[in-house]
């Protein structure tokens, strides 16, 4: 997957280099490298005049073995742009010369360059950037990569690809005018196409994954992870995380182009050629963001990781470091709390308005998202079809330290304070620890922690370090089995009915959808047994992201996305079994109560725990529409799906 090291370096002879490569380095470093004695002079009469003219240091006439001196001998001459430097260098140069060839130093130079993106050297540079030896480059990407130490960032193929190919075929005029290829080869490098190699084969690949590892093998071995050659064996798969990343990207991009309405905010193409006409970037960056993390709920095992949309833009981590609110996300742990509390799936919850008085005298008056009441309901399907009402109710009934409690339990560490906007999702949460909170769904109770490590070995393949899964029992099966049959209902026909089931992704699974105020925010957390996946889309500056936003519109879709393509590759899994003394009951929705065919209401079956069965009948009530009282139970049509 990745290489971890101070610097990553892979040192080629200057016979296994070729000429093309050489002469691309050489007119445009020091064209007469060849005839000086490592100093250019005519190179520093002119830098003088020029730095006279401007009147400040602005131009340099470092020569390759100038260049060589600065990078084997930083502790001898600093990085400062002054004329002590410069004088240092050229007297370090000047004694490399005395002793090497010129053969030796301009090998010792292409193995030593920074050429950008950790890519120390030509061979290594070759490989990161095109996915195959140096000894295979043609002109143009011979080009290319000399183009890369007058400023690595800024002429970085992968991010500033038409600032690169610029460069590039400046590069190429230069070794044409200087006759190092002839103008027939010179016109067709310059038309040559920028062919990247991919991401895995450029050994790139899950970027933000390899630096959550790095940070936990720094602090379990500190400096011995760069030098003492360990092997380092991690829960990542590469196919879904190429799955994963796909996935998010397209969806991202949907959203920008205006594929669910009006999208108001800079693109992350428009950030991209912004900065490749020498705009700079912020720190923050202004694009829409993502975050999505796959995880096995047996082990904890993370198979797939995305922190952002560039890492080399932007290296903060929103899946590990980044603090979000959860919305609707939250709710499931709600509902557990209410599950273990006793309290069925068909405890009746009228969703009516409700006001909380506020300790500076204002009251909290929480609405639904569709800013509607719709009196009362099932816990059940105050959870599939998200309403805020019943969750902050369910919360108040529950009170504040019981769902502290559950949400600790379910391994949510970030401080939650005991207001009743907590039930609904306000208190932020960082969104590896929420994801993997669903393991406690998708195991029948269990929740792993999330882990990447599976074991470290020494140079002589000795196991040094095993990390041992952490596992907490959170709900018992029953109650979990009951949880999950309400999460199924999300997908079948809840908030995300129309992104997962309509969508076509009919393999057991259970989820929810996730919004914050004004559509800062947006989720989906959604499991199958063997697969938990979560998505996060929003600002690094919290704003909206588009009138209208859902987390079961935007960011659901790259869900389904993703766990589709795994499910071509991998077997099925099984639904969830249902514990042998769960009990079924024919209920009336309206009510809770049991269902008689005298009662008129609408039937559904509904699951219990046993000794939370209702005990009492439904009363007459006027029968719906079109039905007859005693003929057979209404039932409801919403589970038909």
């Amino acid at each position: 997957i990745a290489e971890l090291g101070t610097e990553r370096r892979t040192l080629v002879k200057l016979s296994e280099i070729p000429k093309v490569v050489q002469d691309a380095f050489v007119v445009t470093e020091d064209k007469r490298f060849y005839s000086h004695s490592g100093i250019d002079w005519y190179r520093v009469a002119g830098a003088v005049v020029g730095n006279i003219r401007s009147g400040r240091y602005a131009q340099g006439f470092s020569t390759i073995t100038m260049q060589l001196a600065r990078n084997i001998f930083p502790e001898r001459i600093s990085r400062d742009k002054t004329i002590i430097r410069k004088i240092k260098e050229a007297k370090v140069a000047r004694e490399i010369e005395s002793k090497y060839s010129k053969a030796k130093i301009l090998e010792l130079y292409l193995n030593q360059i920074n050429l950008g993106n950790g890519a120390y050297g030509v061979e290594t540079a070759s490989q990161r950037y095109f996915g195959k030896s140096v000894r295979d480059l043609n002109i143009a990407e011979a080009a290319t990569l000399a183009a890369l130490p007058k400023a690595p960032e800024r002429y970085n193929p992968r991010r500033y690809p038409d600032r690169a190919i610029q460069r590039r075929n400046t590069i190429i005029e230069l070794m044409r005018e200087n006759g190092a290829i002839s103008d027939a080869d010179a016109s067709l490098a310059k038309a040559y196409p920028l062919r990247l190699a991919t991401k895995v084969e450029s050994g790139e690949t899950a970027p933000y994954f390899v630096e959550w590892v790095r940070q936990q093998l720094d602090q379990q071995f500190g400096s011995q992870v760069y030098t003492q050659g360990l092997n380092v064996y991690t829960t990542l798969d590469l196919d879904m995380q190429t799955a994963a990343e796909r996935a998010l990207e397209r969806q991202l991009r949907a959203v920008e182009g205006g594929r669910y309405g009006t999208y108001k905010h800079e693109t992350y193409e428009e950030y991209v050629a912004n900065l490749s006409t020498g705009e700079s970037g912020t720190g923050v960056s202004p694009y829409l963001q993502g975050a999505f993390v796959a995880l096995d709920p047996r082990t904890g095992g993370v198979r797939a990781m995305i922190g952002g949309r560039d890492f080399y833009d932007s290296k903060f981590n929103r899946a590990t470091q980044a603090l979000r609110q959860p919305g609707s996300t939250f709710k499931p742990i709600v509902y557990s709390a209410a599950v273990q509390s006793g309290k069925p799936a068909s405890t009746i919850i009228d969703d009516s308005p409700v006001s909380v008085p506020q300790a500076n005298g204002t009251d909290w008056q929480p609405q639904n998202y569709d800013l509607k009441f719709e009196g009362p309901m099932t816990m059940r399907r105050g959870l599939y079809q998200s309403r805020n009402i019943i969750a902050v109710k369910t919360g108040m009934d529950l009170g504040p330290a019981k769902v502290i409690e559950e949400a600790r339990n379910f391994g949510i560490t970030t401080p939650i304070p005991p207001y009743p906007s907590i039930y609904i999702g306000s208190a932020d949460v960082i969104p590896l620890q929420l994801i993997a909170s669903y393991s406690a769904f998708a195991t029948l109770g269990v929740r792993a922690q999330p882990n990447a490590i599976l074991r470290v070995e020494n140079a002589q393949h000795q196991v040094i370090w095993q990390p041992t899964p952490e596992r907490t029992q959170v709900l018992s099966p029953e109650e979990a089995w009951i949880m999950v049959s309400m999460m199924k209902d999300v997908i079948q026909r809840g908030t995300a009915y129309g992104s997962v089931w309509d969508a076509g992704f009919h393999i057991p699974a259970g989820g929810k959808t996730g919004t914050t105020n004004d559509g800062t925010n947006v989720w989906f957390v959604g499991y199958t047994a063997d697969l938990v996946a979560g998505v996060w889309m929003g600002f690094d500056r919290p704003q909206t992201i588009k009138s209208n936003a859902q987390g079961g519109i935007l960011a659901a879709p790259a869900w389904t996305s993703f766990m589709t393509e795994v499910y071509r590759r991998k077997p099925t899994p099984p639904d969830w079994p249902m514990p042998s003394d769960i009990t079924t009951r024919e209920i009336d929705i309206r009510t809770g109560l049991l269902w008689t065919p005298d009662c008129g209401g609408i039937a559904t079956t509904e699951y219990y725990i046993p000794g939370t069965e209702p005990v009492n009948e439904c009363s007459a009530s006027p029968a719906p529409v079109g039905t007859t009282p005693g003929a057979g139970p209404v039932r409801d049509p919403s589970y038909q799906r």
